[in-house]
């Protein structure tokens, strides 16, 4: 039998700076919302629409990044969807998807000149989650400088 699969790619902006939150225990919460831009035809025109996602980030990744999750910032997030349940106290039944991060990584530049909330030199290249949840560091691309000889 195949295993089930629950896995979420998004790239959007967030609509919202985050906001960052502990439980009794101590575990962090890090929580924000990202706008997906798509295009459709109808017709004979484009429509554009935007789709709306809460996303959660747990324990040490949402504290490393919570500072650079600042309104309008271009995001990427790997994840999974989680639904929650409850019953208002009319007795009906609700829902809410929401998703829950693995791996959140910094796009573009941030708004305003690239300045975090805290007034450093802008956001990391990347966060992700994996075993340490820790920071990555910037990431280096084509455009980097390499040495004179190479080695091939």
């Amino acid at each position: 039998m195949a295993a089930d699969i629950n896995r979420v790619v998004l790239v959007g902006r967030l609509t919202r700076d985050a906001e960052l939150k502990y439980t009794n225990s101590g575990l962090a919460i890090c929580a924000f919302s990202v706008a997906v831009n798509s295009s459709r035809k109808q017709g004979d025109e484009w429509v554009e629409e935007a789709n709306f996602f809460d996303i959660t980030v747990f324990g040490r990744q949402g504290e490393a990044i919570q500072r650079y999750l600042v309104k309008g910032q271009q995001v990427g997030v790997d994840g999974r969807l989680k639904q929650d349940r409850w019953q208002t106290q009319e007795g009906q039944n609700r829902s809410k998807v929401g998703i829950i991060a693995d791996n959140v990584r910094l796009l573009g530049s941030a708004p305003g000149g690239g300045q975090g909330r805290s007034g450093g030199m802008g956001a990391p290249g990347g966060v992700t989650g994996g075993a340490s949840g820790g920071y990555e560091g910037p990431q280096s691309g084509p455009g980097d400088d390499f040495p004179d000889q190479i080695p091939f």
